[in-house]
């Protein structure tokens, strides 16, 4: 069994950064293909980048050039370092494996983008 518990999101103006960890329990961490989603508000929950096993990524085009996802497998922890935000960023973001488990989804953490 993983928990996930997702933190660093708050407020920032257009054009800011923020850097999302998401700490995970469990000895398996190491061996999952972790990931960030995002949910706006009205909308799905949609992926935004991915992390395997042995560091190799994948970034939804909107986030090309802005997002950088990373691991620490010693500190059982995932992280998105986020430049360049845009208020189309807003949304609760959450981490999760990829695909995505149910059971994994917490509570999320806020990225509001406004001036």
């Amino acid at each position: 069994q993983v928990q996930l518990v997702e933190s660093g999101g708050g407020l920032v103006q257009p054009g800011g950064s923020l850097r999302l960890s998401c700490a995970a329990s469990g000895s398996i961490f190491k061996s999952l293909c972790m990931a960030w989603y995002r949910q706006a508000p009205g909308k799905e929950r949609d992926l935004v980048a991915n992390i395997t096993q042995g560091g190799s990524t994948y970034y939804v085009d909107a986030m090309k050039g802005r997002f950088t996802i990373s691991r620490d497998n010693a500190k059982n922890t995932v992280y998105l370092q986020m430049n360049s935000l845009q208020p189309e960023d807003t949304a609760v973001y959450y981490c999760n494996v990829h695909p995505p488990l149910m059971r994994y989804w917490g509570q999320g953490t806020q990225v509001t983008v406004s001036s």
